[in-house]
């Protein structure tokens, strides 16, 4: 999944030279050679150098904190979410759930490179759940389908289909 996802990335970023990947290891961990033949290696390292080569490094976060942040989430779905168990995605997205519920991204307020590598870290869940567990976990469906609508990141994943109202009442009519 990884090489589909570095390949929507640098069409998000508005890259216009392909570049050519492999894989390494039975984890299949993405490798770039770059023009100098040097060799970068893992998703966060390489999705990094191509926002830094796209000169978008809003992305990477704005202050010292915010791109710790923004660590810290690359991290966590390099980390947690790819390759966890079955029995683990509750928790994860339970742990999203909760993190989101006062922020609109995963860094705060502002759309970073861990709120695509998420997004595209968690699609294959999300379009999975049936609409009661998304209501379930509204915060973390709220920026799943936020960013499934920003401009130019879903490219290789099919749309997810939220409903904005809630099937069911609460009682009180």
């Amino acid at each position: 999944m990884s090489l589909k996802e570095l390949s929507s990335l640098e069409k998000a970023l508005g890259l216009k030279k392909p570049n050519k990947y492999s894989t390494q290891g039975d984890r299949k961990v993405p490798v770039l050679q770059t023009i100098n033949g040097q060799a970068l290696v893992g998703l966060v390292t390489i999705a990094t150098h191509l926002v830094q080569e796209a000169k978008r490094p809003e992305l990477l976060g704005g202050s010292a904190e915010h791109k710790a942040v923004v660590q810290q989430w690359l991290e966590y779905r390099v980390t947690k979410v790819d390759g966890c168990h079955k029995e683990d995605i509750k928790t994860i997205l339970k742990d999203l759930n909760s993190y989101l519920e006062d922020k609109v991204y995963l860094a705060g307020n502002q759309f970073t490179l861990a709120d695509t590598l998420m997004y595209y870290g968690i699609h294959h869940v999300i379009v999975d759940l049936a609409v009661q567990e998304k209501e379930k976990y509204m915060n973390m469906t709220r920026w799943f389908d936020h960013v499934q609508h920003y401009p130019s990141v879903r490219h290789h994943l099919p749309p997810v289909v939220v409903l904005r109202n809630r099937v069911y009442t609460s009682g009180h009519h």
